[in-house]
This record gives C-alpha cells, sequence and structure tokens, in this order.
C-alpha cells in the first residue's frame, strides 16, 4: 500500500498543505505547471498587529501564458532580507521565536536560489525536517509526461507505484474520479477543515496563514494541532 499525494510548491505554505504531506508516503511538486499569477505560488501571509501581511517574493513573468512554475524566475535578493525582518518584527515576541529563528532565518540569509520551485522546495523541506515528517518529496519532471489533467495525475501515481491518490478538495472541479478506479488507484479527498485553534498573537484567529505563524507560537507542540502528526516532532537538525 502506498499514498501519494500530487500539488504545486508554494513559498512556507499554511498548515494544512503540510498536513497533507504528513499523510502520504511520496509527496510529488507539480511545478511543471503553469506558472499562475496573484496566487500562493511566490506569496502567503503571516499575522501582524495590523492584520494579515503579505509576504511576496518578486518573480519574472515572461509572458501571460506557457512558463511553468519551475522555468519561473526570481526577481533580485532584496526581498530575502525584507521578508526576515517581517517575520522577526512580528514574532519575536512569540514563546518559539529562537528556535525556530535558529534554521529559519539561514534560509534567508543563504545563497538565493535562482528558480521559485527550488527556493520554495528548500523551505517545505525544512519545515518538514522540524516536524518530523519523513515523506518522500519528488519533482513531477522526474517522471514522463502525458496529457490530459486526470490522465497525467494517474499516469504519474502509476509510475510512482501508488495504491492510493489522496486529492485536496479544489480538484473535484476537474477530476474524472473513474479513470482513477479504472486503474485501480484509490481516490481520497483531504479534508481540511475542523482544525484546532492554537494560541496565536494579534487578535482573532485565523487558520490561512503560513505555517511559520504555528511554528513561532507553539513550537515543538505544532503536530498537536494538525491531523496527520499528533505526536511532538523526534530530535531534529537543520538540513
Amino acid at each position: 500500500m502506498k499514498k501519494i499525494a500530487i500539488l504545486q510548491s508554494n513559498y512556507i505554505p499554511w498548515k494544512g498543505y503540510f498536513d497533507l504531506i504528513a499523510a502520504v508516503d511520496e509527496f510529488i511538486l507539480y511545478d511543471d505547471m503553469q506558472y499562475t499569477r496573484r496566487d500562493w505560488r511566490n506569496r502567503n501571509q503571516i499575522k501582524t498587529p495590523q492584520g494579515v501581511q503579505w509576504l511576496t517574493i518578486p518573480v519574472q513573468v515572461k509572458g501571460k501564458y506557457h512558463q511553468k512554475i519551475r522555468e519561473t524566475e526570481i526577481d533580485g535578493t532584496d526581498w530575502s532580507s525584507a521578508h526576515w525582518k517581517a517575520l522577526a518584527q512580528n514574532y519575536r515576541r512569540s514563546p518559539h521565536y529562537a528556535e525556530i529563528a535558529e534554521w529559519l532565518q539561514p534560509l534567508y540569509s543563504s545563497a538565493p536560489d535562482r528558480f521559485l520551485s527550488a527556493l520554495n522546495r528548500r523551505f517545505i523541506e525544512a519545515v518538514c525536517n522540524y516536524l518530523g515528517i519523513q515523506t518522500r518529496i519528488t519533482n513531477s519532471w522526474d517522471f514522463t509526461s502525458m496529457e490530459g489533467k486526470t490522465e497525467r495525475l494517474v499516469d504519474l501515481c502509476l509510475q510512482a507505484g501508488a495504491t492510493e491518490y489522496i486529492s485536496g478538495p479544489s480538484a473535484k472541479d476537474y477530476i474524472d474520479d473513474s479513470m482513477f478506479s479504472d486503474n485501480k488507484v484509490k481516490l481520497t479527498w483531504f479534508e481540511y477543515s475542523n482544525y484546532p485553534v492554537y494560541p496565536q498573537l494579534w487578535g482573532d484567529f485565523t487558520h490561512n496563514v503560513s505555517i511559520i505563524d504555528l511554528l513561532f507560537n507553539c513550537g515543538k507542540d505544532s503536530g498537536k494541532y494538525m491531523k496527520h502528526l499528533k505526536s511532538a516532532p523526534r530530535a531534529w537538525a537543520a538540513s
């Protein structure tokens, strides 16, 4: 039995993204799909005393169509110090600031990535490492490609040896579930609702912010506020 999920990379995604990773045996980053503007690929939100704030990585968009996520280049390096400054200013009073900053801050000060996909993966793997998520992460372009939205997903499942595909609920709009059953791959819809509230700074609680908010506030207890990572993480080391 092998469970997989297939999803585009996001910049420091929210806790539900990592919960999905923790729920499967292999997580395929679907970054040979078209880059979309004003999406989660290059931005996310954090909490501040003034409400939520966007952190956006500037990217080069060379045309309206046909630019893949993995081909999208980051535009400059100034954003890096600005993002870390925003995180430090708004989370330095959080209970686990020092612990998280120890491995997170070097990601912002290290040699910059040229491509958005590579940077997103670096941050995703660092968070997984801290949380103790041992799911294998691969790239969709490591596999052969075929046409068709559902056909491509089914084929990736078969190439990866999956017996179950776990999908986010938004894909219900286009997935043909009969293609999965015809190929003996179980299709399961992931449920993002009913996450417990955790101690959070700055006003009314909101779930839909970067997981960094959860980590700064809860540290090694973060798994208690996720569905597939109940226990506290084991000892970790920054990669």
